[in-house]
C-alpha cells in the first residue's frame, strides 16, 4: 500500500479456518470459493489494509506473533492492540514472502476524517499519466513483486475467461512481457483465442478480439470496458497495464528530442535487467482462480484438484 492509501478487502480474510473437506462446496461458495482447496477462510469481511507507517497508537500481542520465518504472519489472528484500551484492533504481517500489511479489524476501528485536504479520488485519467506507471524491474534488477501479483491475478481471469484455450498475444510489449507466464498457465495450439489492449487513450481494436485486456480502475478495481461492451475482458492492475499501453522514454535523463524506439542512451549507466522471465505469483494466481465461479466450468476441470 503506498503512503496515506488504504484497501477493503470484502471476502472473508484470515483466521478461523475450516478444512474444505468439512465445511463442502456449497458453504465454501458462500464464502466466495468456488474449487477445492486445503482450508476455506471464515474471518471476518470488509478488512481494512493500510501500510504498517501509516498505523498509530497500537501495541504487539507478543503472545500472537507466530510466524515462520522472521516476522509475524497472522495465523494467530489479530496481534495488534489499541495502546489505549487494549481492546484487539488489527494484524501485522511482515513475514518472509508477505507483503508488509496492517489488517484493521472492521467492527474494532471507525472512519473519521483526518481534517486534511482530500485530493480529488483517482480516475480513469489518471492511467494515463506517465507517474501512474509501475516499471516491471525494480532498482536491483529484479521483477517488480507488483507485477508478479498483477499477473498472476491477471493470468487467472485469463484461464477463465477463454476456458483453458490457447491464447495469441499482440507483438510489443505484452508479448514481451507476459508471453512466458501465458505459455506456462495455458495450453499452445489450434482454435487460440484473440487477446488485445484496450482502455482510457487507446482505440479499441476492431474487430473485437476475443478478450480484451484492460485496466482496473484505481480507485474502485472495476475493468475497464468500452461503451455497450458485455465481451470478456481481463483485469490488470492499472499501474501495470498503464506501463504496458503507455510505455515512456527508456532513459530518467532529461533530453532534447526524442529516442527512436528501442534506443537506450549511453550517457549514464545502463538499467539491470532479470536474467529468467517474468514469473507470476502462483499464490495470487490460485487464490483468484477458486475465487471465480467460472472455475467450475467444464473447461477448467485440470485446475480443480483439491
Amino acid at each position: 500500500m503506498e503512503p496515506g492509501t488504504y484497501a477493503v478487502d470484502p471476502q472473508p480474510t484470515g483466521p478461523p479456518w475450516r478444512l474444505w473437506a468439512e465445511v463442502g462446496a456449497d458453504v465454501a461458495a458462500r464464502q466466495g470459493v468456488y474449487a477445492p482447496v486445503y482450508s476455506v477462510s471464515f474471518g471476518a469481511r470488509n478488512r481494512i489494509v493500510v501500510a504498517p507507517g501509516d498505523s498509530r497508537s497500537m501495541l504487539l500481542i507478543l503472545e500472537k506473533c507466530e510466524g515462520y520465518c522472521q516476522g509475524v504472519d497472522g495465523r494467530a489472528g489479530p496481534n495488534l492492540a489499541c495502546e489505549r484500551c487494549g481492546r484487539v484492533v488489527a494484524t501485522r504481517m511482515d513475514d518472509c514472502g508477505l507483503w508488509q500489511t496492517v489488517w484493521l479489524e472492521p467492527d474494532a476501528v471507525v472512519c473519521r476524517p483526518s481534517g486534511l485536504p482530500a485530493g480529488p479520488p483517482p480516475d480513469w485519467d489518471d492511467v494515463e499519466r506517465a507517474e501512474h506507471r509501475v516499471q516491471p524491474v525494480e532498482p536491483d534488477g529484479s521483477w517488480s513483486r507488483r507485477w508478479e501479483a498483477a499477473v498472476g491475478v491477471a493470468l487467472a481471469h485469463l484461464v477463465a475467461a477463454t476456458e483453458d484455450h490457447p491464447v495469441t498475444l499482440p507483438a510489443g510489449p505484452v508479448a514481451e512481457l507476459l508471453g512466458h507466464a501465458v505459455v506456462q498457465f495455458l495450453p499452445t495450439g489450434p482454435a487460440a483465442r484473440s487477446l488485445e489492449l484496450a482502455g482510457p487513450g487507446i482505440p479499441t481494436p476492431q474487430p473485437r478480439p476475443d478478450v480484451l485486456l484492460v485496466p482496473r480502475h484505481p480507485l474502485t478495481g472495476e475493468p475497464w470496458r468500452p461503451p455497450g461492451d458485455e465481451g470478456a475482458v481481463v483485469p490488470l492492475d492499472s499501474g501495470v497495464w498503464a506501463y504496458l499501453a503507455h510505455q515512456a522514454e527508456t532513459s530518467p535523463m532529461p533530453a532534447t528530442g526524442l529516442l527512436p524506439d528501442g534506443v537506450l542512451r549511453d550517457d549514464y549507466a545502463l538499467p539491470q535487467y532479470p536474467w529468467y522471465p517474468l514469473v507470476p505469483h502462483r499464490r495470487a494466481f490460485a487464490d483468484t482462480l477458486v475465487g471465480l465461479p467460472a472455475v467450475r466450468g467444464p473447461g477448467l476441470r485440470r485446475f480443480r484438484s483439491a
